[in-house]
């Protein structure tokens, strides 16, 4: 019952939202931070395909993605220098 409410309460925000008008600026930003954590989650899943060979993991939860994904390339290592000097 729990999840049903929920789904039914996504489709009603869709709804008002296509009818009444999302904010311009607001829903810039929701989309651009959706791309963000996109891309941080492809990043960890082709370092983790690619590391795999070399014995290195990052694990893909929603911290490591957005490190990966809004520093992109820098934030990838920065995470595997954390998960290699501390965590190993």
């Amino acid at each position: 019952m729990g999840s049903s409410i929920v789904i039914i309460s996504i489709i009603a925000l869709i709804v008002i939202l296509l009818v009444v008008g999302a904010p311009v600026k607001p829903m810039r930003w929701l989309m651009h931070g959706t791309v963000k954590l996109v891309i941080g989650v492809l990043f960890l899943f082709f370092f983790n395909a690619f590391g795999a060979s070399i014995g290195l993991h990052l694990p893909i939860n929603i911290f490591t993605a957005v490190i990966a994904g809004f520093l992109g390339i820098p934030g990838l290592v920065s995470l595997t220098a954390l998960h290699i000097f501390v965590f190993a």
